[in-house]
């Protein structure tokens, strides 16, 4: 269904809001405030907001796999919800639905000519374990200064923003310079293909975007212990995603009489040798740009080693290569084993043991090669390898284009003590399926995030500060007021 553009309605008070579907009572949902300025305080625009971020937080919006499993009704609660909270940008923006629950606003600019994309998911992985959270995963609760639930950071949390900041602007008669198109995925933590069906979309109706933005980098701390400052990372390209399923197979039998090198022996020598030798690190360009631009942040010895890294790519390869973590992957392709199968019960041997290695295969490098890698490491016929999905890493976007600076001014207004710099995203997001129709794809959530809130994401505690909140809504208020028009 396609909702064709009307003129904005007029702005309205908070109308009362019905409980979310799991019968939870409602927070306080006032709308965003018209005449907001970037000059606001992002802590007191993150606390007004808060209640709405928090109701779509309370929508169990798991996707899955299996389509059994995924609950349908929580992602039309959320849709519903999205309307009731943003009647505004629902009455001014052209609204579809793509591949059943994605989501493609359009927001009429001035011109239609090379418009603009902001992307997020509203998606969200599942919960071990909600016993280990302080704040029950799907409650949404508002306390000690963040917003707290699965889905704050990953990516609700931005979703939300976009949402808060077109609604203000919308209401207070705002028109963007271009066309502006909003575009939400329903299972980018599994298929992605809701994203790949919109990218398809506009690629049919002959839209080219002068840019688009999807979550990926973040205005990071603690990500090098040799910065203090915080790192505004702008995702230009994002590592290649590949699955393999290793396997080995065995005649079985019962326990009680184990014959030596069984599939489960053969399949623990092959992961122990994956571990045992990583991938070679190496320093592409990206990187080195990068440690380009943080070396005046840097403790002064180390600014001549970060303004020479390109000199000296293999000394810093091979130290980022050691200090692992988030460093460590910057500079090469990783491989992690997430999965494991074997017997069906515990006095059988099993007949097959398998294990999924999740790749994430580094920017100059590609699956051909990593699977060659792969075999040749574990030197073993009887292992079988099987890609499970893949796609490559993507294409580099430029940083020295109008689109790039662009992000790196509104990064400055909204994040002044933050040094703006290009990085290759470490996981995966909606945007490799844009890189088909626009050459200036970026990969960007405006939120503070520390080395804690970044290891929550996809685990336990997941929570988005109120004040990061806040500026997160300053900043796309900010770059879609900055918008420049078409052919300048």
């Amino acid at each position: 269904m396609r909702i064709p553009f009307r003129q904005a309605a007029r702005f309205r008070g908070p109308a009362a809001l019905p409980p979310t579907r799991s019968g939870a009572a409602a927070p306080d949902a006032s709308r965003p405030s018209a005449g907001a300025g970037p000059e606001e305080d992002a802590a007191v625009l993150g606390a007004e907001a808060s209640g709405r971020l928090a109701r779509l937080i309370r929508c169990r919006t798991v996707s899955s796999r299996n389509p059994a499993e995924v609950d349908t009704g929580e992602f039309e609660a959320f849709i519903e919800a999205l309307r009731e909270l943003y009647p505004t940008a629902h009455a001014v923006l052209e609204y579809e639905r793509v591949n059943g629950y994605g989501l493609l606003f359009r927001w009429p600019g001035r011109t239609a000519d090379r418009p603009v994309v902001l992307m997020a998911h509203y998606d969200v992985v599942p919960v071990a374990d909600p016993d280990a959270w302080v704040h029950p995963p799907f409650s949404g609760a508002v306390a000690d200064g963040s917003i707290w639930g699965r889905g704050t950071l990953d990516d609700k949390g931005a979703l939300a923003a976009i949402m808060e900041a077109v609604e203000s602007l919308a209401a207070a008669g705002f028109v963007p310079a271009r066309d502006v198109y909003l575009s939400f995925g329903n299972n980018e933590e599994t298929a992605g293909d809701t994203a790949a069906a919109a990218a398809a979309l506009l690629a049919a109706r002959g839209v080219q975007p002068w840019l688009v933005l999807d979550e990926g980098g973040a205005v990071a701390s603690q990500a090098f212990p040799f910065i203090a400052a915080p790192m505004a990372v702008i995702g230009v390209s994002e590592k290649g995603i590949l699955d393999v399923e290793l396997s080995a197979e065995d005649p079985g039998g019962h326990a009680s009489t184990p014959r030596r090198g069984g599939a489960t022996a053969r399949l623990a020598r092959a992961i122990l040798r994956i571990d045992r030798r990583p991938f070679p690190a190496l320093l592409p360009d990206v990187p080195v740009e990068m440690l380009h631009r943080l070396a005046p942040a840097a403790p002064l010895p180390l600014r001549p080693v970060l303004r020479r890294a390109h000199r000296l790519r293999p000394a810093l390869a091979a130290v980022f290569g050691r200090l692992g973590g988030e460093p460590g992957a910057m500079v090469r392709t990783t491989a992690a084993v997430t999965e494991m199968h074997g017997s069906p019960a515990s006095n059988v041997l099993a007949t097959r043991a398998s294990a999924n290695v999740n790749i994430r295969v580094a920017v100059g490098e590609d699956i051909a090669g990593t699977l060659d890698r792969l075999r040749r490491v574990i030197a073993d016929p009887t292992i079988g390898l099987r890609v499970v999905e893949g796609t490559e890493p993507s294409p580099v976007s430029e940083r020295g284009n109008d689109q790039f600076r662009l992000l790196e001014e509104t990064v400055t207004a909204v994040f002044p003590d933050a040094v703006a710099a290009p990085y290759i995203m470490l996981g995966g997001s909606d945007a490799r399926r844009f890189t088909g129709i626009s050459d200036a794809v970026y990969r960007f959530a405006p939120f503070r995030m520390d080395g804690a809130a970044r290891a929550s994401i996809h685990a336990d505690n997941e929570r988005l500060g109120i004040a990061a909140f806040g500026e997160g809504i300053l900043f796309y208020r900010r770059l879609l007021q900055a918008l420049p028009a078409a052919g300048l």
